[in-house]
């Protein structure tokens, strides 16, 4: 199989939950520890940080690959989903995973696939053990799919683990309530190994205290960070403060693991993460005139920032080109939308998505006027047709729809 029929193969025969969703979704590690076992374990002594959280876990991960990289050490970075190309998601220093080792992979593990019938996303996790393994990386960046508890990133024993922040998400896997979604959260934290906590609040604090406590290591929450300086950062977004703040409270307990990094390292990661790691879709300005900006902030939490960042930015008339998949909150996430802005409702191209219509009705419920799309691109078309050059247009509400933008 050449690289075109190996993906093709990965996408036909195995569950997607990025394009299918529940049907695609294992809830336990039995999968990936079979698969991981006829590829020789390739996990077992891969140094690495595990990272968690309902959002800002992908910025979190590209911030601290970047930082390991100005430091001189060679870098893995685990992340999901991709938004353009598959390989997107296994990087070595910021450079994707070369597709003859996907093809040789899948090739070399063919066999154990169709014995195992494991998910898309086992085997993603599987490759980049393997292909970290083989490159012998120093250390490796992993980022979880959802959850932790049972998601299949869950068996490395990490240098450190970190939780960026609990909201609503995906609940209908990991409960309905903060608590829930915290215990989740905190399958990732592991027997003295330290743990660090983002963003809180008082249900979720207790859970990660609690089972800290029961792991018998020490937790550190980030958010009580007091920062000296700035850290002028390529990503754009207000929030990515929060991430900032994660981020260095993990770099200091990894330089007291005797992690060669220094202020200047910090300092130049945070501020060339996008050089470094390739990282897009994060309050990303991708045209001027007019101006448009691109996040992939895709549910409650994710939406309130973008409205408040969209309410700094200056324009004459808002355009926002929205789409969703069909497992979330909507109506958690349509209300917190700016109510005076002309709306172009859009369906990507996955079986997840929202029909637009369906979005476009939903919406009126909170007051949100528009039209409807078959597609982003036509979406984005009828926006910058209709936008002046001191207009605004905003993409987002879902990955899918950022992707198809970019």
């Amino acid at each position: 199989m050449n690289y075109r029929q190996t993906l093709e193969y990965l996408y036909s025969r195995l569950p997607v939950f990025q394009r299918i969703g529940a049907a695609a979704y294992k809830p336990d590690l039995n999968n990936t520890l079979a698969l991981l076992e006829a590829c020789g374990n390739p996990h077992i002594g891969l140094r690495s940080v595990h990272i968690a959280g309902t959002n800002g876990k992908g910025s979190t991960s590209h911030m601290l690959s970047s930082i390991f990289q100005e430091a001189g050490y060679k870098v893995g970075l685990y992340t999901s989903p991709h938004l353009k190309d598959f390989r997107e998601r296994i990087r070595i220093n910021g450079k994707m995973i070369s597709r003859n080792a996907v093809v040789d992979f899948v090739k070399n593990n063919r066999a154990a696939i169709e014995k195992i019938s494991p998910s898309f996303f086992e085997v993603t996790v599987a490759l980049a053990f393997d292909y970290f393994k083989q490159q012998k990386t120093d250390i490796a960046i992993i980022e979880t799919g959802l959850g932790g508890r049972l998601d299949s990133t869950n068996v490395i024993l990490p240098e450190l683990s970190v939780i960026t922040n609990i909201s609503f998400d995906h609940v209908q896997f990991l409960g309905n309530t903060i608590e829930k979604i915290a215990f989740e959260k905190a399958g990732i934290i592991k027997n003295q190994i330290p743990v660090v906590i983002g963003e809180f609040n008082k249900e979720s604090a207790a859970v990660f205290q609690a089972v800290a406590k029961a792991k018998h290591t020490t937790i550190h929450f980030a958010s009580k960070l007091r920062l000296k300086k700035k850290y002028p950062c390529q990503l754009k977004g207000e929030y990515q403060i929060h991430n900032i703040k994660t981020v260095i409270c993990s770099i200091q307990i990894l330089q007291h693991k005797n992690w060669k990094i220094l202020e200047q390292h910090i300092r130049r990661g945070i501020a060339k993460v996008v050089d470094n790691t390739g990282l897009r879709g994060r309050w990303e300005t991708i045209a001027l005139r007019p101006k448009i900006i691109c996040d992939i902030g895709h549910n409650a939490a994710g939406i309130k920032v973008v409205t408040s960042q969209l309410k700094k930015e200056k324009y004459k008339q808002l355009h926002m080109v929205i789409g969703a998949v069909n497992d979330k909150d909507i109506s958690s996430m349509l209300k917190s939308l700016p109510k005076n802005a002309q709306y172009y409702f859009c369906k990507a191209a996955i079986p997840r998505a929202l029909p637009e219509t369906e979005l476009m009705n939903l919406a009126k419920s909170f007051k949100l006027n528009g039209k409807a799309y078959p597609t982003v691109k036509r979406a984005l078309n009828a926006a910058k047709k209709n936008a002046s050059s001191t207009d605004l247009i905003f993409v987002g509400g879902s990955a899918f729809v950022v992707a198809e933008a970019l």
